[in-house]
């Protein structure tokens, strides 16, 4: 069988997605943006991927199966080229208007292109209790049974510590930033803890071994966290704007959620109420019994 992927980003969307090369067997084909190719690299012997530029060398072969991740037109138009036999996801019809079909709508019913309309999707979210892989899984026909991230080897940046810090959200998402993130370093240092706020890096995969070399990733639902998820990384996460539900914690991870959440549920403005709404003995408290977690109970005063 010959599967093809397509989810271009953003990259935390493309790591939580690689659970289901766990379950596709045959010939896997992803399609994604040319800067997440590094976390596909070498992944499985049956997945070789394109970024998006070079989406026609994927047409070498038929498709039985096309898994559409993507709500935008010009994605759903270069499906009429695959002409797989079955798509899962977003879809053009005759009059180039974007579809979705019935088993995929466990997601898209929740998307931007959602056929009950944005505010209708935004408050089906707000319900809804799955994770994303339990809703891709169920629609594909699978079972999700807690199948782990796939993610490639890191380039070593020697950084290391206690705590890492996940402070930047990009533009998108501006509420996703927490305002006491100086305030909870300050405390965490007063402990004696080693706290690295994470920098900047050339390479996703330096990004990578940051996260992995701590005991514990503090931020909101970001890239990150994923990694952190991705590497068996416990983490503390702050969810101001954004479903908690449809992270899967894998049991490593502490979720702090806004009492403001639904006011703010997927607004993508600014407003410092959403960012402020999490107190910092909450965080403060939920990362050292994150830390306990990860030491021998003989240890355990150390951080206490």
């Amino acid at each position: 069988m010959n599967v093809l992927i397509v989810k271009l980003g953003a990259t935390g969307d493309v790591v939580r997605t690689t659970p289901l090369l766990h379950r596709l067997s045959g010939s896997v084909t992803w399609i994604t943006a040319a800067k997440n190719g590094v976390f596909l690299e070498g992944l499985a012997d049956n997945l070789r991927h394109f970024s998006w530029e070079a989406r026609a060398r994927a047409l070498d072969i038929p498709y039985d199966l096309a898994i559409n991740l993507e709500d935008t037109l010009e994605v759903a138009q270069f499906l009429k080229s695959v002409r797989p036999a079955e798509i899962f996801g977003a879809y053009a019809d005759s009059s180039k208007n974007l579809c979705y079909n019935d088993n995929s709508k466990c997601w898209f019913d929740l998307s931007l292109i959602s056929s009950h309309g944005r505010q209708e999707a935004d408050r089906l979210k707000l319900l809804n209790r799955q994770s994303y892989q339990e809703l891709i899984f169920s629609g594909l026909g699978f079972d999700f049974a807690g199948e782990t991230y796939l993610l490639p080897e890191p380039i070593e940046t020697g950084l290391s510590g206690d705590v890492a810090i996940a402070v930047d959200t990009g533009p998108i998402w501006p509420m996703k930033r927490w305002a006491y993130y100086g305030e909870l370093i300050r405390r965490l240092e007063d402990k004696g803890l080693i706290v690295n706020v994470l920098p900047k890096r050339s390479s996703l995969l330096e990004h990578l071994d940051d996260v992995r070399n701590h005991c514990c990733l503090v931020g909101g639902d970001s890239l990150p966290m994923h990694l952190a998820l991705g590497t068996d990384t416990r983490c503390v996460t702050l969810f101001m704007c954004t479903s908690p539900w449809e992270i899967y914690d894998y049991g490593i991870q502490k979720k702090l959620v806004s009492p403001l959440l639904k006011e703010f549920f997927y607004k993508r403005g600014y407003d410092k109420r959403a960012t402020t709404a999490i107190n910092v003995d909450e965080v403060f408290n939920a990362v050292m019994t994150q830390l306990e977690a990860t030491v021998p109970a003989a240890t355990h005063a150390t951080i206490q």
